[in-house]
């Protein structure tokens, strides 16, 4: 199929790789080429515009890091429904606040473009090798036409039903991966003060009922102290903000929740807004004045 991507930064890089992997001839754009290079040496084409991306393709993929990025590309000066033609499809990745995506499927339904919503979740390898968890909404039959699409780019994918409902999945995923996230860290901790070895510790508790993905994951990313997963204190804290929102619309209070929040936010204010999520751990190791570290961890997945 022709396909647009829109967005290759740290994980649109790795799902627009699955595509040309897959043997999808593939137009990317984003505001820096640069990060589109290794694409573009794999057969890729390059767009200078959202706008120019969309005009020869059957289906547009976003992933980009705010609503308001998605906003703009979709519907902007230079976005793509300047000129995708009617019978196409938009499917977004990025995750997004269902209001707002609810209303740019609209205005891309006026213009005869179909809407697919695909946030993912996982890691950065699991994105590189095609194994990606996909969460899709939308209407069924649209999905139906292109699963190979979406089954090249993640496995498992996931059809939970009309849009807005794969934003919701998604939110509680992070959510979890957040609040698992600091825990890991008080374990660690723990295990640390009470004079455990923390490598034996990271496998004792890896192969425990208290294991988590995240433990398993970004665990290994604080022992070694590059706290580096690929995903900033920043954009944990919007996904904290649309986790806050849709916990109001439907009325579930989030204790632990809003506590990691707050965590976070200091987190935050003591490393900036770019640093790391796995670094709110580190508001701990200062605490108490001692870092978590073993040998033999790597300083990023995969590496």
């Amino acid at each position: 199929m022709k396909i647009a991507f829109i967005g290759v930064g740290q994980l649109g890089y790795h799902l627009a790789g699955s595509l040309l992997r897959a043997g999808h001839e593939l137009t990317v754009c984003d505001l820096d080429r640069q990060a589109a290079e290794g694409l573009l040496a794999r057969g890729a084409t390059w767009a200078e515009t959202p706008e120019v991306a969309a005009a020869a393709v059957g289906v547009v993929i976003t992933c980009l890091p705010s609503p308001r990025a998605v906003a703009e590309v979709v519907n902007g000066e230079h976005g793509i429904l300047r000129s995708f033609q009617p019978g196409g499809v938009w499917i977004d990745m990025s995750t997004n606040d269902r209001s707002e995506l609810k209303a740019l499927a609209a205005t891309a339904a006026a213009a005869g473009i179909a809407t697919l919503e695909a946030p993912v979740s996982g890691n950065i390898p699991g994105a590189a090798a095609g194994e990606i968890v996909v969460m899709v909404g939308g209407d069924e039959a649209v999905f139906e036409a292109n699963r190979l699409v979406l089954e090249a780019i993640g496995n498992p994918v996931f059809y939970v039903g009309e849009l807005g409902k794969a934003t919701v999945i998604k939110l509680i995923t992070n959510m979890l991966a957040f609040i698992h996230l600091v825990a890991c860290g008080e374990a660690l901790m723990l295990a640390k003060k009470g004079g455990i070895d923390l490598a034996q510790a990271y496998e004792i508790i890896r192969v425990s009922s208290g294991n988590s993905v995240i433990h398993e994951t970004n665990g290994q990313l604080i022992l070694n102290g590059s706290y580096n997963i690929g995903f900033t204190l920043e954009l944990a804290l919007k996904d904290f903000g649309f986790v806050d929102a849709l916990s109001q619309e439907l009325g579930v209070p989030l204790d632990l929740a809003s506590v990691t929040r707050q965590t976070f936010l200091r987190a935050k204010s003591e490393y900036g807004g770019d640093a790391w999520m796995t670094k709110v751990v580190k508001l701990l190791e200062d605490a108490v004045g001692t870092d978590l570290r073993a040998p033999g961890f790597p300083e990023v997945l995969g590496g």
